[in-house]
């Protein structure tokens, strides 16, 4: 089933998540590239958009500017490299049944949540709406958006399958499933391992 990558993984998903995408030309430091983005995130979460720099993030990795702007031309897609790191697991489709397509987007969603300072990237990205809304637009358009209408397609696919009820709200109920996951890390810190199966058999049980 998609979206169940073990534990002991996590750390090389990071690292190949974080590196940009190859161009012609010499061959990349990937332990620069890993460099390059945890400053701009630490950055990021310490001094806010407005408060980090190309030059201070190149100082803080240990690089040069001109080695730095050959990856990301601008502040604007350095942000958007580190917002886009944040997924650390592919999200994958298959043509598995309904019920468990649900469940591995939901697993995956728990894994990705696993990466360190992601609630608190997410927060950062909020704080900054009213000045850079496209921060957050990012990450909708690349991160959240993608999920929910996965999701979205896996309910359908129940609701004609006669698993669920035909008067679904799909919006609805995509949002109590996301949802749930953001409310149980605030009031507990993390997201258990079961709580993709948990939740999704109060809508949803298992067969």
């Amino acid at each position: 089933m998609a979206g169940r990558p073990s534990a002991t993984s996590q750390d090389s998903d990071r690292a190949t998540a974080l590196r940009p995408k190859p161009s012609p030309g010499r061959p990349r430091d990937p332990s620069l590239d890993i460099a390059i983005l945890d400053a701009a995130e630490n950055q990021l979460l310490e001094r806010g958009y407005g408060g980090m720099s190309i030059e201070s993030v190149a100082r803080a990795a240990g690089t040069t500017v001109p080695s730095l702007r050959r990856r990301y031309r601008d502040k604007p897609a350095l942000v958007g490299a580190v917002i886009d790191s944040m997924r650390i697991a592919p999200l994958t489709d298959d043509d598995g049944a309904p019920r468990e397509r649900a469940l591995a987007i939901l697993e995956n969603f728990r894994y990705n949540l696993s990466r360190p300072h992601s609630m608190a990237m997410l927060g950062s990205l909020l704080a900054e709406e009213d000045r850079h809304p496209e921060l957050i637009g990012r990450f909708r358009d690349r991160l959240v958006t993608p999920r929910r209408t996965m999701l979205a397609a896996a309910l359908a696919s129940g609701v004609q399958a006669g698993e669920l009820a035909a008067q679904i709200d799909l919006d609805a109920t995509v949002s109590l499933l996301i949802g749930s996951f953001y409310a149980i890390y605030v009031s507990r810190g993390r997201v258990p391992k079961d709580w993709p199966e948990r939740v999704l058999c109060e809508l949803w049980p298992s067969p």
